[in-house]
């Protein structure tokens, strides 16, 4: 966080100052550790055994918050008879199809949850909703909850949860993740201290959780760890993602995610349960908790999209939204693009030639399309692929055989446009223009909305029913200036919503209605614009600690989410030192130093009725979730993710020891997406391929560098690529400090100057010593600061929930002297990268 995220960092360093303490779990020794009051050095790919020792603690040493457990969370529910853990079956969960390759997840629902019929499909299709549901709404929808409040049920989730975790001991962090038992104990009690009523901690975690195999669920293991001691939903606690842009957050409310529409509401799946509107809502609305109006935010959103031609009769045009019909996500695209699928790209704000996995497949992807627009601030590496990439330098593609035909335009940067980031605690700000873009160079939304205009044109002259969709899009904003700039505020306003028949503001979502007299383009955003000339995201005056008064927080202006929580079951606060929320008993409402994320009337001793209550109100006073339709914090998941209701370790998908938990080696659902352009090495202990290799990001370069490695400044803080090792793995490799290393993958290899480093430490992994290198990523072919791509070394591959790759952990080999010198040609290399895939291969 220090090295990456350094203007956030300010505020660890106060807290630390305050007395708090600062726990550092990394395979590197960085800034962030230097600062930290323990560090914990981890062998890369074993997260799920540490978090998973760290749950194992709270449990067997009662450090649990009870209270909070029993009512807020679904430790008491009871699950089914007929569930099978992964202890049980050597590290796979019920359900699992070895043909199909995913799991059917019916035996991990509640015992409550109602059966099948026969003749139905297999519970886990690919048409799985952007809220946690996967056979639709009725999977919870429960008329009765099988509970057990003392969690002596040996079914109930607790129990489930102490004997999935058993084995997750000191002992095997010690063995397995190199970290030393005394190491472990101090940081599970400094951690796991900071509990109940008067304590709180927080998670934070960036790439080095996500970018894994099993990257979702090591993610969830943090949530379970948190959940345990009650820190959800309470002031100092919770999990916050830690990213390199402004608005990662933005881009996933308001989605570049193929598979969810705005406000989380997944996108109609084709052939399952979504051909018609009624279908759709049925399968993803429920009837308790947030999720009942799902119906009423999916119209809205259809009347924002297409206005008065959206109506009743024809669903709201429902049928005008294009279906998902298969892995559409980068990758899926890129694969197909390969396979000679695709005719043209669009690629804004990424750099894919150097910034994304097998580079060296990415690049070559790209000379099979017909057309490719690239929109940037400089001349990356993706547009001139064609021209001066590793493959054309080597001989293996030429300029002339290339019929892509590249489109760059100029983008203007953030300082010259105007608009709304969201971060990661959900608030939006909005930022004025400071100047104008140079020369020809224009901004999102003008590209955007100036090519919409133009196809709009052009589909009004062809009225077939292919473009009915088209035509139907509203698509007329204000625009100003001489470059007719459209009004970025007028999209907020739609974003946050209006009542059709006079355009007035909406002020909050529980405003939406689902008979289309209302529209909102993202229901979660609607507030921040509640009435004429008031942009709550540009709001600056700052109230209180909180921030109320600058920018606005999603729902509602909430700036600690489920904050309900933050209260004990009658309302009051846990104690004075952490209150945040509470029951105002003479006012009868909730109150305090936030906006209560709860419906403001609902009174702690309303009774839950799930036999027939509707929305919020049917889950009682006391149950502070509301997106889960049970209303608790979900330790076990029982429907909604692809590769288990509990997070299991496995070891990544190229490693070098076997999984000591399990037989089953990696995530099963896990997708290596292998073919002769993607190849792997052996499983388990290939012998080319003796090392880990694990990527990073430098706080002097931005992710792929198109914005750092073009100034001076900046390329001379970091001038060329580097490899951190070890000083032991350095005499073992014949490394010399300041010298050249070759690192070499089953994709490819790259050169580096070698930095010999303590920061970089051995780890003693099942008797035997395991050296792990170290690359960041940033650099490429262009700019003033150039180097060989780290990502050529990356296989594509793609974690079942969201798909994203495995870049933390892989392996590697690692040799003295550049590619010519390792070639031993005084060549380039290129005989040495066909040889090296044709080997793997």
């Amino acid at each position: 966080m220090a090295e990456n995220h350094p203007v956030g960092f300010q505020w660890v360093i106060e807290a630390r100052e305050r007395g708090a303490k600062i726990i550092h779990v990394d395979p590197r020794f960085t800034r962030t550790s230097a600062m930290a009051d323990i560090w914990v050095p981890l062998r890369a790919g074993s997260d799920i055994i540490f978090l998973g020792a760290l749950v194992n603690y709270v449990l067997t040493h009662n450090k649990d918050f009870r209270e909070y457990v029993v009512r807020y969370t679904n430790a008491p529910t009871i699950l089914r008879d007929d569930f099978r853990d992964t202890e049980d079956l050597d590290g796979l969960f019920s359900g699992w199809d070895e043909k199909g390759k995913k799991y059917d997840p019916e035996s991990w629902l509640y015992r409550s949850a109602p059966r099948k019929k026969v003749g139905d499909a297999p519970g886990h299709l690919d048409a799985s909703g952007g809220h946690a549901k996967d056979r639709g709404g009725e999977a919870q929808e429960v008329t009765n909850f099988d509970w057990d409040f003392s969690l002596e049920d040996p079914l109930c989730v607790f129990q489930v949860l102490k004997r999935h975790f058993s084995r997750y001991t000191p002992e095997m962090v010690e063995s397995y993740c190199g970290v030393p038992q005394d190491v472990f104990l101090k940081t599970a009690e400094t951690f796991t201290s900071a509990s109940g009523t008067e304590k709180t901690a927080a998670i934070c975690y960036a790439l080095g959780f996500t970018q894994h195999s099993n990257g979702v669920q090591i993610i969830r293991t943090a949530a379970i760890l948190q959940l345990l001691l009650g820190n959800i939903g309470r002031p100092g606690g919770g999990i916050l993602a830690l990213r390199g842009h402004a608005s990662i957050q933005g881009s996933t409310d308001i989605p570049t995610l193929y598979d969810i529409l705005p406000g989380y509401l997944p996108m109609p799946f084709f052939g399952t349960g979504a051909n018609n509107l009624k279908d759709y809502i049925k399968k993803h609305r429920v009837r308790i908790g947030v999720w009942s109006n799902f119906d009423a935010y999916v119209i809205s959103l259809l009347k924002a999209y297409y206005g008065d031609a959206a109506t009743k009769e024809n669903q709201f045009g429902f049928n005008w939204l294009p279906r998902v019909t298969g892995d559409h996500s980068h990758f899926g695209y890129w694969l197909d693009m390969q396979d000679g699928k695709m005719d043209g790209l669009f690629v804004m704000g990424q750099n894919p030639a150097v910034g994304a996995p097998n580079g060296r497949l990415q690049r070559t992807a790209l000379s099979k399309l017909k057309w490719l627009v690239v929109r940037d601030m400089v001349e990356i590496e993706t547009a001139s692929f064609w021209l001066d990439s590793p493959e054309i330098t080597r001989g293996e593609m030429k300029p002339e055989d290339i019929g892509t035909e590249v489109f760059l335009f100029p983008a203007a940067g953030t300082a010259e446009k105007e608009g709304t980031f969201t971060n990661t605690q959900r608030l939006l700000q909005y930022r004025e223009k400071a100047v104008d873009p140079p020369g020809d160079a224009r901004s999102d939304t003008w590209f955007i909305y100036h090519l919409g205009r133009r196809i709009k044109e052009k589909a009004k002259k062809d009225q077939s029913p292919r473009n009915a969709g088209i035509n139907a899009l509203t698509w007329k904003y204000p625009v100003e200036g001489d470059e007719r700039e459209p009004k970025v505020s007028a999209v907020l306003k739609e974003i946050n919503g209006w009542t059709v028949a006079d355009h007035k503001q909406i002020p909050h979502m529980q405003n939406l209605k689902n008979d289309g007299s209302t529209a909102c383009g993202a229901w979660i955003y609607c507030g921040v614009y509640p009435e004429e000339r008031r942009n709550r995201a540009d709001e600056r005056n700052p109230k209180d600690l909180l921030g109320h008064g600058w920018g606005f927080s999603w729902p509602n202006d909430c700036r600690i989410i489920y904050n309900r929580a933050s209260a004990r079951p009658d309302g009051k606060p846990w104690s004075e030192r952490k209150k945040l929320v509470w029951w105002d008993e003479q006012k009868r409402e909730w109150t305090g130093l936030d906006n209560a994320d709860y419906k403001k009337d609902l009174a702690p001793t309303t009774p839950d009725d799930f036999d027939t209550g509707v929305g919020v109100v049917g889950l009682g006073g006391a149950r502070p979730f509301t997106l889960h339709s049970d209303g608790v914090g979900w330790l076990y998941v029982p429907s909604g993710l692809k590769d288990g209701p509990l997070p299991t370790h496995y070891e990544p998908l190229e490693g070098l020891i076997k999984n000591p938990l399990y037989r089953q080696q990696v995530d099963p659902a896990a997708a290596k997406k292998e073919r002769p352009d993607n190849p792997y090495a052996q499983e388990v202990g290939d012998p080319r391929y003796p090392y880990v290799l694990t990527t990073y990001r430098l706080t002097e370069h931005h992710t792929a560098g198109g914005m750092s490695r073009t100034l001076g400044h900046l390329a001379e803080l970091q001038p060329e690529l580097f490899t951190e090792v070890s000083p032991e793995l350095a005499e073992e490799a014949g490394l010399s400090h300041g010298g050249w290393a070759t690192i070499s993958s089953p994709r490819g290899r790259v050169q580096a100057r070698v930095l010999v480093t303590r920061r970089m430490r051995p780890m003693k992994i099942d008797g035997r010593y395991i050296h792990q290198v170290g690359l960041p990523y940033h650099w490429g072919y262009k700019g003033q600061a150039k180097g060989d791509i780290t990502n050529d070394l990356l296989a594509i591959s793609e974690e079942p929930n969201v798909r994203i790759m495995e870049s933390k952990a892989l392996v590697c080999n690692i040799q003295p002297g550049t590619r010519a010198q390792q070639n031993g040609s005084g060549g380039n290399g290129n005989r040495a990268v066909k040889e090296e895939i044709q080997s793997a291969v």
